[in-house]
């Protein structure tokens, strides 16, 4: 049986029958038809251009690190805190409110975050409240034109003026912390208890907090620090006036004490 098939396949190729046929027969007659088109080549792209990513809350605050760590002076401080954009409170203030007064009287004092008079001018305390304040700090000799320092822990006002969130205040402690060593206070006062909570950490109300020494470390040394009442909150709650004079009359015996105002204004 092999020899045959053997055979037949010799013969075949013999024949000229050398090559594999498909299935249905083949015209070889029909013309061919003409080559398919070449394709276009597709245009070519532009390179795609991405948009920057959003600074996620821990690249924030990293930011604000090593902005606030750059500056040497307080202007630089304030430009540093001016170019900052990791905050998204400041896509919505008019202005970034940086501080007023003069640093070198050696008392500083800390609130809480802008509100619309402060948004609308660029400086702190200008509003109802600061004019209160103003009458405040001249009960114990003090002034923010010659001898006072008054800056906020939030240097962007909040929608609404609602409390700031944890974030947002721990995207704004970087250049608060760099602010108080560069200003090198020698009291520092504390309004409210929003400022109390975020400087030194102490979540306990205000009226539990004012009128007691507290410390805060700038460099090497301990800073005495007041808690008191803010000046907004005395203005719903005139009553209490008293319990923050009570607290700027233990600040002026300390300032006796430390030689305070360094500007030599009479106390």
């Amino acid at each position: 049986m092999a020899n045959d098939i053997l055979t037949t396949l010799n013969w075949l190729v013999e024949a000229g029958a050398d090559e594999a046929v498909a299935e249905e027969p083949l015209n070889r007659l029909a013309a061919k038809p003409p080559p398919a088109a070449p394709r276009p080549a597709a245009p070519a792209r532009a390179p795609a251009v991405r948009a920057p990513a959003p600074l996620l809350a821990g690249d924030a605050i990293g930011s604000a690190q090593a902005a606030a760590a750059s500056a040497t002076t307080l202007a630089e401080l304030q430009a540093a805190l001016e170019a900052y954009d990791g905050c998204a409170l400041k896509q919505t203030a008019t202005h970034t409110v940086f501080a007023d007064g003069v640093a070198a009287g050696g008392i500083l004092l800390i609130g809480e975050a802008p509100g619309r008079d402060e948004d609308r001018i660029g400086k702190p305390f200008v509003g109802r409240a600061g004019q209160l304040l103003d009458k405040m700090l001249a009960a114990v000799g003090l002034d923010r034109k010659t001898n006072a320092y008054i800056t906020n822990v939030i240097n962007w006002r909040p929608p609404d003026n609602r409390d700031p969130s944890p974030e947002e205040a721990a995207q704004c402690l970087p250049f608060l912390r760099r602010h108080i060593e560069l200003a090198d206070p020698g009291v520092i006062i504390l309004l409210g208890a929003v400022a109390a909570r975020h400087v030194v950490g102490v979540s306990d109300g205000i009226m539990k907090l004012r009128g007691r020494w507290m410390e805060y470390r700038v460099g090497d040394r301990m800073v005495p620090l007041m808690p008191t009442l803010h000046p907004a909150y005395l203005l719903r709650q005139p009553a209490h006036k008293k319990l923050a004079w009570r607290d700027l009359q233990a600040v002026r015996e300390k300032m006796k004490s430390l030689g305070l105002p360094r500007m030599g204004d009479a106390v």
